[in-house]
């Protein structure tokens, strides 16, 4: 089912994604109660659920290379949120792990996202965010990571 028809609209996804990343980006970065970035938000949902992964396996949740992943690290850990520890099997290898302050903005970054979910699903039927949810899902697959890298 694809939407190829000649007289389809057209809606500028390109445009009204970027725009609308940017939007929530900035407007998520401004909140005063918030002590973390959103990059860092995501490590410590990744960490909440399973802490001690290895860097490779976060920067691969996030969408992120070695570099990437090694900077956020690098910044959240100077942040004293995460911690850094050798790999006890590859000792090549970093595990990262959260720290009690770290928890607790855990936590914090918990309810923000709850809040940002609610005003971002406002309005909507649960049907309609479903759809949405497989539209964006869909561009992971269609555009995967490394294709023109």
């Amino acid at each position: 089912m694809r939407n190829n028809e000649a007289g389809a609209k057209h809606h500028r996804l390109i445009y009204l994604l970027s725009v609308a990343q940017r939007r929530l980006q900035r407007w998520m970065a401004a909140q005063p109660e918030t002590d973390v970035t959103p990059a860092q938000a995501g490590l410590l949902f990744i960490l909440g659920k399973q802490d001690g992964v290895l860097m490779g396996e976060a920067g691969a949740a996030l969408d992120l290379g070695p570099a990437g992943i090694s900077g956020l690290v690098d910044r959240t850990a100077a942040a004293r949120l995460v911690e850094r520890r050798a790999d006890h099997e590859d000792g090549r290898a970093w595990r990262i792990w959260l720290t009690p302050k770290g928890r607790t903005a855990l936590a914090q970054a918990k309810a923000g996202a709850a809040e940002v979910n609610a005003a971002l699903t406002e309005g909507f039927t649960s049907a309609e965010i479903d759809i949405v949810v497989r539209w964006l899902t869909s561009i992971q697959d269609k555009f995967p990571r490394g294709a023109n890298e």
